[in-house]
């Protein structure tokens, strides 16, 4: 376990999450999550009677279908499991994505259309990581094909990868946007990094 050793505890509530890429044979590409909740104890349920150890609370899919630059083609979810007889009614409001491009700013659009009232919460959740899903997915694919776009690890794009910024490693000033792309590294020299280091 790479977490410190917890104090004695008993599990109540498990979360899965599954996200998966399929590149598709017409070209496109579709990220398919799927979400379930269960419970380590039984509890009763006003719509559903009892729901013991290990069913489903939630149990919920979506599926994405996007092209090359991140465009929505198509959304399509469905809620199999779920507290309320009116949550499944959410789902179909998903197709709604369709037209919204993966990009700075999608999380907000995407409420826009299916926020609040006329979505579910617990399938929102999976928009974020099925958007990082959708890059990790398209961009190697992009890259296999041409070399020079921004997804390679050679670095030899011109245009400045918009990955860059959004975490540690991807930094202008980390060592991995140095090797991988030094035209936009912004850290010390290598000189300027030896001089840093202290005197054993």
């Amino acid at each position: 376990m790479p977490l410190s050793q917890p104090t004695p505890r008993k599990e109540a509530h498990t979360r899965a999450i599954t996200i998966r890429g399929f590149e598709r044979e017409d070209g496109l590409y579709d990220i398919e999550a799927q979400l379930t909740d269960t419970k380590s104890y039984s509890f009763t349920n006003e719509d559903r009677g009892e729901i013991t150890p290990g069913m489903p609370l939630h149990g919920m899919w979506m599926r994405m279908t996007v092209d090359e630059r991140l465009n929505i083609v198509e959304c399509e979810a469905a809620t199999d499991y779920s507290p309320y007889a009116i949550c499944p009614n959410a789902a179909p409001n998903f197709s709604r994505l369709a037209g919204l491009r993966i990009r700075s700013g999608f999380l907000r659009e995407a409420n826009a259309r299916i926020g609040g009232t006329i979505g579910c919460t617990h399938l929102r959740e999976l928009l974020q990581q099925m958007a990082t899903t959708a890059f990790q997915t398209v961009q190697p694919a992009r890259a296999r094909r041409n070399p020079n776009s921004e997804g390679h690890i050679d670095g030899k794009s011109t245009e400045k990868p918009s990955i860059l910024n959004t975490c540690l490693a991807y930094g202008t000033d980390s060592p991995v946007v140095r090797t991988r792309w030094p035209q936009f590294y912004t850290g010390p020299a290598d000189a300027d990094v030896a001089a840093a280091e202290p005197v054993s």
